[in-house]
């Protein structure tokens, strides 16, 4: 068993410079009996200089061991910045990597689609008391021409602790340089700004000081379970259930099997750190989400999150790690401190044979907006075997405590779309720091 995967023994036992030579000729994204990649064990055993040559040799960051974790998150538990700061780096440069290999297949299949306009509305929910009269509701608007989208949306930026309202406009252009392809539009003060492909220095360390000070997660939504049978309605003659949703005649199932599975580790987190979080959740369930959260003053001299102390090196040995239980791996970093929950969720699906677009062609367009935060999760739920149809109205756990409602409202095809929506107005100015979060 030892044997077959040489990389992890030379990362184990911080041979550099054996390491250096079989990557050579050897599988840097290889996984153990463990599901851990070289990088995860450089990373858990504090092996820097392993660590930089696996990142230098494109090692995967975003790929997950058997336990849900990827090195970032292991990284984030064993507490080195300059580790951390490495590992985001590499994590969004392989990102805009991934994104511009599948650019031109993206860009095909938007000019082989045919220009039209598309209105979906959202309605976020909450089982929590209180919350879900305050979530916010949004109307999005979808034009489509040629490789070019423009989606417009009140809702700026959500997630479970705060959200930003406004009057904003993303336009992709396909035909641009990736540099220039992405743009947001602030339509209330009249600015722009470009999409960055790469993050200012201090935009990076903002992003590392959060991960060090909040829970690592890991949320998933298995689809593997998910299954749909017809829904009812009646009460002495019972039949299936099938009513109009907007322009369209769709027929309604009933979701089983729709989990959210969540696991925090919190073992990097100080008391104080533990005690600001509860706080921030207790808010939450009283119904006081921090809305528009004001920013800090320029002018502020910020205090970095300084590294922990290292854990103790672990007293165990290669040939003990990599033979021992494949449920129940020794641990090689910090001592977990972990917290699960599995929430099920109840929800309804209407499917629609008359809507005039298929799934296929969705998920081409959500592959431009998928990035736009809570699209990334409707694109998810769509890699599900869903019944016939177009789901034209679709319940979705976005987060934890909050669902989405996703309804299909308006689809038109539609030739004539002027091209000066997918321009910037002259009377518009550039603010390269409207957003600081995209």
């Amino acid at each position: 068993m030892a044997d077959e995967f040489p990389l992890h023994e030379c990362v184990f036992k911080g041979d550099i410079r054996q390491l250096s030579q079989l990557l050579r000729s050897h599988d840097v994204t290889q996984k153990d009996k463990h599901g851990n990649t070289p990088l995860h064990l450089a990373v858990m055993l504090g092996h820097k200089e392993c660590v930089h040559l696996l990142l230098a040799h494109g090692a995967p960051v975003k790929v997950k061991n058997a336990q849900g974790w990827n090195p970032l998150a292991e990284a984030i538990s064993r507490g080195d910045r300059q580790t951390i700061t490495s590992l985001l780096r590499k994590l969004k440069q392989q990102s805009r990597e991934a994104l511009e290999e599948r650019r031109p297949a993206l860009i095909k299949a938007l000019k082989d689609l045919g220009d039209f306009y598309l209105e979906l509305k959202w309605d976020f929910h909450s089982w929590v008391p209180l919350v879900s009269r305050i979530l916010p509701s949004d109307i999005c608007r979808i034009h489509k021409k040629g490789s070019s989208i423009r989606l417009d949306t009140t809702l700026v930026d959500f997630n479970d602790m705060r959200w930003e309202h406004g009057d904003i406009t993303f336009i992709f252009n396909g035909e641009s340089k990736p540099s220039n392809s992405l743009t947001v539009l602030d339509n209330k003060l009249k600015v722009f700004q470009n999409i960055r492909n790469e993050e200012s220095e201090s935009e990076i360390e903002d992003e590392i000081d959060i991960l060090m000070s909040s829970d690592i997660v890991a949320a998933q939504m298995p689809t593997k379970n998910i299954t749909f049978t017809r829904a009812q309605k009646g009460f002495l003659f019972r039949e299936d259930k099938t009513e109009m949703v907007g322009e369209f005649k769709a027929d309604f199932y009933a979701v089983h099997g729709m989990l959210l599975d969540t696991r925090k580790r919190r073992e990097h987190l100080s008391d104080e750190d533990l005690q600001k979080n509860k706080a921030l959740m207790e808010s939450l369930s009283k119904g006081t989400i921090v809305e528009n959260c004001d920013k800090i003053p320029k002018d502020t001299e910020i205090q970095r999150r300084p590294s922990l102390l290292p854990p103790s090196t672990p007293k165990v040995s290669w040939e003990v790690y990599i033979n021992s239980n494949e449920s129940s791996p020794p641990n090689l970093g910090r001592n977990q401190r972990l917290k699960r929950t599995s929430k099920s969720f109840k929800a309804t699906l209407a499917m629609s044979e008359t809507f005039p677009m298929t799934v296929e062609v969705l998920m081409d367009v959500l592959e431009v907006i998928a990035p736009f935060k809570h699209f990334n999760k409707l694109r998810d739920f769509m890699l599900t075997r869903l019944p016939p149809g177009f789901p034209v109205k679709i319940e979705i756990p976005v987060f934890p405590t909050v669902t989405a409602k996703i309804t299909f409202q308006v689809f038109k095809y539609d030739n004539n779309i002027p091209g000066h929506k997918f321009r910037i107005p002259r009377d518009y100015h550039e603010d390269p720091n409207r957003f600081p979060d995209l």
